[in-house]
């Protein structure tokens, strides 16, 4: 139990950028682009990107939320110039490893989201915990 962190990318194109279904046919055009497991700083971050696209769930949990480059640009910056907001997470979230190998994997995944987007793609962020 705990808080598993995804991105896809797919070759649809969800019709808003937050709380779209993911039906059988979306679910089965998606590729995993990566995963992370209690990584509760982004989770926070990703939550507040997901609040300004007009996400309306109380729990921020098992909802989608689409990237595009803009997104990434800030989330990038961030991790470089100040890092990501702390978050003290919690049983099921953990704690987020300040060191620079999570800024490396961070960064990794900001770079596989960047080209899966200039191929076309949408990338979305989804969690469950």
């Amino acid at each position: 139990m705990g808080l598993d962190m995804f991105a896809f990318r797919t070759k649809q194109k969800p019709e808003n950028p937050v709380d779209f279904e993911l039906d059988k046919e979306f679910e089965e055009s998606r590729t995993e682009i990566h995963y992370w497991r209690k990584h509760p700083d982004l989770h926070r971050w990703m939550e507040r990107l997901y609040r300004e696209k007009g996400g309306q769930s109380s729990d921020f949990n098992c909802v989608p939320v689409e990237l595009n480059l803009e997104d990434l640009e800030r989330l990038e910056t961030e991790i470089k110039v100040t890092g990501l907001e702390q978050n003290h997470g919690g049983f099921f979230f953990g704690s987020s490893q300040r060191d620079d190998s999570q800024d490396t994997d961070d960064l990794e995944f900001i770079r596989d989201a960047r080209r899966a987007i200039e191929e076309g793609d949408t990338v979305y962020y989804d969690s469950w915990w």
